[in-house]
């Protein structure tokens, strides 16, 4: 038998490489690669050629004049003075500014919902079901054309609704209190920097603690009992330290680290706080609801999923229908939910390019604008596309490392 092994492992190293199957495969694997390229290579000098006999090139020398158009939605500071390159800056901002409001506001309905599809009581079953049926089969962009008709009856700046003097609206914008940073802010910094580190060695000497405490049950590998009082020490320790220390610092600090900034009307307008544009929150609105309407099938679906015996065995122990929902059926549920929740928040951000429906000026709107002033079609067309990509890929890569993350805690 012995014999017999080391003539096929010796007639194995003896095949010719051009004969070895393996060789083979790898060497296949690489041409077709070569291939690829040399078509994309082929068909890229094309184009090249095209727009050169056309007067049109891919340079982006083109980013640096100036702009000559305004925004009226900017994270940051924005003149028409500036160029492109910032306009177009701008336009990844509001962007990923709608994004991510919309995924934190449509979580929170599509959770909310989901939850109450399978509540027990016959009237909030069937409103939240009316809720998923509506938004989720009237298309989007009639949804944010709506919402920003809404917003456009509503009255003008000098008339705007005051709600407990603090908040104002009309048909423009939406202002809200603000907090503004003082003198104190800097001081107080110095506080939280204490607090962290307080706060870090804090876990670190009830670490030790229970190290020493158990450290006859690690050396028989049960480390479970240890790294569940690793955290239930970051939990009642850290997170206590850290706001005490902070909180003392506060009233310490030479003045409040912030002041309450309200919103007023002065002359013509509505001035201070923090303003949100009409353009902003129909669209906002609009993605919230609409992608919160699949959410909700989503986190429905997934707590069906659960076994029914975890919810019998959860009343057996005298839980209540609460606790077995939020200690038992969503922890379980999770895992289940997170990949079809992904989908719906790429979608969700990819849907923010119906923004022109609502006036605001987000990534694809602004390369619009700049693709008609500049003549640069195919650029901003390609630096719309790999944005778009990035944010998605971003999203996504997120989304993955905390199923792979939950899944592993799981276990």
């Amino acid at each position: 038998m012995y014999h017999a092994s080391n003539t096929m492992a010796q007639n194995s190293t003896n095949i010719p490489f051009w004969r070895d199957t393996r060789v083979l495969k790898v060497l296949f694997q690489i041409l077709f690669l070569l291939g690829v390229f040399l078509l994309a290579g082929i068909l890229y000098a094309n184009m090249l050629k095209g727009l050169e006999s056309r007067g049109l090139n891919l340079k982006l020398d083109f980013l640096r004049n100036e702009a000559g158009f305004d925004v009226s939605d900017s994270v940051v500071e924005y003149a028409s003075s500036d160029t492109y390159l910032k306009s177009f800056y701008v336009g990844v901002l509001n962007t990923v500014r709608v994004s991510l409001v919309g995924i934190l506001c449509a979580t929170v309905l599509g959770l909310f919902f989901g939850i109450a599809r399978l509540s027990t009581n016959w009237l909030v079953r069937n409103i939240a079901a009316t809720y998923i049926e509506i938004f989720r089969n009237v298309p989007l962009l009639l949804q944010i054309v709506f919402w920003f008709t809404v917003f456009g009856s509503l009255p003008a700046a000098n008339n705007s609704i005051e709600l407990f003097n603090a908040v104002y609206i009309n048909n423009r914008s939406i202002h809200f209190p603000s907090l503004q940073q003082t003198a104190g802010f800097s001081s107080w910094v110095g506080y939280l920097y204490a607090a962290a580190i307080l706060a870090i060695i804090s876990v670190f000497v009830l670490a030790l603690i229970f190290y020493r405490k158990h450290a006859e049950r690690m050396k028989e590998g049960d480390d479970n009992r240890y790294f569940m009082h690793i955290s239930r020490a970051a939990k009642w320790s850290a997170v206590p330290v850290f706001l005490i220390v902070a909180i003392i610092g506060w009233f310490f600090a030479p003045e409040s680290p912030f002041v309450l900034v309200r919103p007023e009307f002065q002359r013509f307008n509505v001035v201070g706080g923090i303003r949100f544009s009409a353009s902003f929150i129909s669209l906002l609105i609009g993605l919230s609801v609409y992608t919160s309407a699949f959410i909700a099938e989503v986190v429905r679906s997934g707590i069906q999923a659960v076994s029914k015996g975890q919810r019998e065995a959860a009343r057996a122990v005298g839980l209540s229908t609460g606790q077995t929902l939020r200690l038992i059926v969503l922890p379980q549920a999770v895992p289940i939910i997170i990949p079809p929740l992904t989908s719906q928040y790429l979608n969700l951000a990819k849907n923010s390019s119906l923004a022109a429906a609502a006036g605001y000026d987000d990534l694809f709107r602004i390369g619009k604008t700049i693709m008609t002033q500049a003549g640069k079609e195919i650029p901003v067309f390609a630096m719309i596309m790999v944005n778009y990509l990035t944010m998605s890929l971003t999203t996504s890569a997120a989304m993955n490392w905390y199923n792979s993350w939950v899944n592993r805690i799981k276990r």
